[in-house]
């Protein structure tokens, strides 16, 4: 037996051997162990006021608790429910986020409005951007129909070689003017005997006793052209006058009942 077991306690305790010492060591491991495990883990009355508070945070999905680790992670999420609130700092920051969003928001809305317009604008250029060359150049073409009118109306010598060969130059050229004019979409208007339209035609007045129908056109001062859809120079018209034997053309738009 050694010394250290043999010695009497100095406090008056009776003295132990090596083997209760040991024992009495182990207890006091698992004991700090078992303390240190409470600490981590949380206990029943955790649990329960953590399932409490998950309850009355609102709805929840369905949670499938077969699924390994979903009890765990139900119970921190619930204590971090519990304990977690939002500082003054954090609504600022949530509030400056949410500004920012709106923002980002409004700015790319703005850009894409400012993208199609540019589209558009793109696209009106490149149909009308010629409309203004167009439009001084039907002058023209008014003057060389003139010119071929005013010599068609004088009696011309057989013989007479170079009048006619300026006169065929005079006709190929407006025929490559109108032909450039239909490459550009350039259209032109001659609307005899067709019904007067206020949105191309402009009347200038009534020819009486044309036998046509009212409001039709029956005679041509000037033509007209358009540019795609758009007009450029209203055609100048004569319209027949309304007279007793020659009524207005019926419509479809049903009559007024109304008295």
């Amino acid at each position: 037996m050694s010394d250290e077991t043999a010695r009497p306690a100095q406090d008056g305790t009776p003295a132990q051997d090596g083997s209760e010492v040991a024992a009495n060591d182990q207890e006091a491991e698992a004991a700090a162990e078992t303390q240190a495990d409470s600490q981590v883990e949380p206990t029943r009355a955790d649990a329960a006021r953590a399932a409490s508070a998950y309850q009355k945070s609102g709805p929840k999905p369905a949670i499938d608790l077969t699924e390994e680790g979903t009890i765990e992670d139900l119970l921190q999420e619930a204590v971090a429910n519990e304990v977690a609130e939002a500082t003054p700092r954090e609504l600022e920051l949530e509030a400056q986020l949410a500004e920012t969003k709106d923002q980002m928001l409004r700015a790319l809305a703005e850009a894409e409005n400012t993208r199609k317009r540019a589209e558009r604008d793109r696209d009106e250029l490149r149909k009308y951007g010629a409309a203004a060359l167009a439009r001084d150049l039907l002058s023209v073409a008014d003057n060389l129909r003139r010119a071929l009118d005013s010599v068609a109306a004088v009696s011309l010598d057989a013989e007479d070689s170079a009048l006619q060969g300026l006169i065929g130059g005079i006709e190929m050229t407006e025929r490559e003017l109108l032909a450039a004019f239909e490459k550009h979409a350039i259209k032109k208007l001659t609307p005899v005997d067709e019904p007067f339209d206020p949105n191309l035609h402009q009347a200038m007045y009534e020819v009486p006793g044309s036998g046509k129908p009212a409001g039709t056109v029956v005679e041509l001062m000037q033509p007209g052209y358009v540019l795609h859809d758009r007009l450029l120079r209203a055609a100048m018209v004569g319209v027949a006058k309304a007279e007793e034997n020659n009524p207005p053309e019926p419509t479809d738009e049903p009559a007024d009942s109304t008295v």
